[in-house]
């Protein structure tokens, strides 16, 4: 029994594993797609053409993300943004957005 506890826990850390390997694969198209945007103006549609291919498809729901056009949706809107991905995930930015809320919540 004791075998199978363990096995399992390791297909489960494996598992995790390959998930942010996938997430990391999402978060550099995401980075290109910036990019993209930054120099040639079709971020947001080079983002979505990738969702909505095979290979993209297979790539968010390998990183735990359904693949459905609300998800799309929101990549498409985080290329607009123009915020990279390492600056978007960053704690000071997180921080500046929660205050840049705040300071709209107390004007309105």
């Amino acid at each position: 029994m004791a075998d199978f506890v363990d096995s399992t826990a390791f297909n489960f850390e494996q598992g995790q594993r390959a998930r942010k390997l996938f997430a990391a694969v999402v978060l550099a198209a995401l980075d290109d797609a910036i990019a993209d945007d930054k120099k040639y103006g079709n971020g947001p549609d080079q983002i979505a053409r990738w969702a909505r291919s095979r290979d993209g498809r297979e790539v968010l729901s390998c990183s735990g993300i359904d693949p459905n056009e609300r998800v799309v949706k929101g990549l498409m809107e985080f290329v607009a943004k123009g915020v990279r991905t390492s600056v978007a995930l960053s704690r000071e930015e997180s921080e500046r957005r929660n205050a840049a809320e705040l300071d709209q919540a107390e004007a309105a």
